[in-house]
């Protein structure tokens, strides 16, 4: 074989362009308490050095509500035996591509489960304003049964229409119940009192219920 042809030949190998294969990485990720962790961005990053792992680090995935995810990158026999890290919530889980088990999976994808060390994080904003809504609604159940309830009584319909149901204080003379703006003409009356003593005896009474003890 001469060598013009030789070089032809490496020509042409040199422009078969390397076939990449689309490799998948799919699990579920899950809180240290074992809920998943939903929503959550999956990228890919790369230890420091590794410049075989340079052309994948910033590809991403976003986990569904059950915290699975799966995430795509493009693979050839030169990548086989590369480390990634997956990365999520700052917490890094080593993957080395093995392209050799990859075909022969029958879903066509490698599976990787990620569990985090950390605990699910706390409700935020989102979850105190649904705590409110909640607390105003319960508040406004529990006053409209009262309300209800209140009207299905004489004297709650009363109140309800802005009736006061009066103050009544005992009589010293006679321990009688009188209605507080009865008190002095009841004074008068029953008891014979003129007009001065009786406001007295009425204000007597009524500072006795204003300061208990008081004589």
């Amino acid at each position: 074989m001469n060598k013009g042809l030789l070089i032809v030949l490496a020509l042409v190998a040199l422009a078969v362009p390397v076939t990449a294969e689309t490799y998948r990485i799919s699990g579920t990720s899950t809180f240290g308490d074992g809920t998943p962790a939903s929503f959550q961005d999956i990228t890919i990053t790369c230890q420091r050095g590794d410049s075989n792992c340079y052309q994948y680090q910033g590809s991403d995935a976003m986990t569904d509500n059950d915290g699975v995810y799966t995430l795509i990158i493009n693979a050839d026999d030169d990548d086989n035996g590369t480390e990634i890290l997956l990365t999520l919530r700052g917490e890094q889980f080593l993957h080395v591509i093995d392209l050799d088990t990859f075909r022969m999976t029958a879903d066509n994808r490698m599976t990787q489960d990620l569990q985090l060390s950390q605990s699910p994080p706390m409700p935020g904003l989102g979850g105190g304003a649904g705590c409110c809504l909640l607390l105003f609604a319960l508040v406004f159940v529990s006053t409209l049964l009262k309300t209800v309830a209140g009207l299905a009584t004489p004297r709650g319909r009363a109140a309800f229409q802005g009736f006061r149901e009066p103050n009544y204080h005992e009589c010293p003379e006679c321990n009688a119940s009188i209605v507080q703006h009865q008190l002095v003409v009841h004074f008068i009356t029953e008891h014979d009192y003129d007009p001065v003593e009786a406001g007295e005896a009425t204000g007597l009474v009524l500072r006795k219920s204003w300061f208990t003890g008081e004589d």
